[in-house]
């Protein structure tokens, strides 16, 4: 995969100084819905926003844990480590920018991959000729 330097013309530095009104435009109509309602009104968005922006004044480095899978990520958040949870477990994602635009949900997976073995025993008829191993 091609290393990704620019958010749809802007650069990394540039993304960092914007703010959530200078960066709407940029985002998909549905995003900006979604971050334009969750910036309007006193949501857990809202809350996150507040949280992360507190984080990166005072320790970078540190893991935000979140249940907020419907986040669209920010310019904000660039260089932060969120611990989204998927259900079962916590998934780490770093906030680089050709994540930017795109749902914290979106990188923590909640389903796996089924891999379907050979057919068991008492399958079908046909599968009492096919060896097990």
């Amino acid at each position: 995969m091609p290393r990704v330097d620019k958010y749809r013309g802007k650069t990394k530095e540039e993304c960092a100084k914007m703010g959530i009104e200078e960066f709407m435009p940029l985002l998909t109509s549905r995003a900006r819905r979604a971050l334009k309602r969750a910036t309007s009104r006193a949501s857990e968005v809202k809350k996150l926003i507040k949280k992360a922006a507190r984080v990166k004044a005072t320790n970078p480095s540190k893991v935000i844990r979140t249940h907020l899978r419907e986040a669209v990520i920010i310019p904000d958040w660039l260089g932060l480590t969120f611990a989204v949870h998927n259900g079962k477990e916590w998934k780490n994602v770093q906030i680089t920018i050709d994540k930017l635009g795109y749902r914290l949900g979106d990188f923590s997976h909640s389903t796996g991959r089924v891999i379907h073995s050979g057919p068991g025993v008492g399958a079908t008829r046909g599968s009492k000729f096919i060896p097990l191993k």
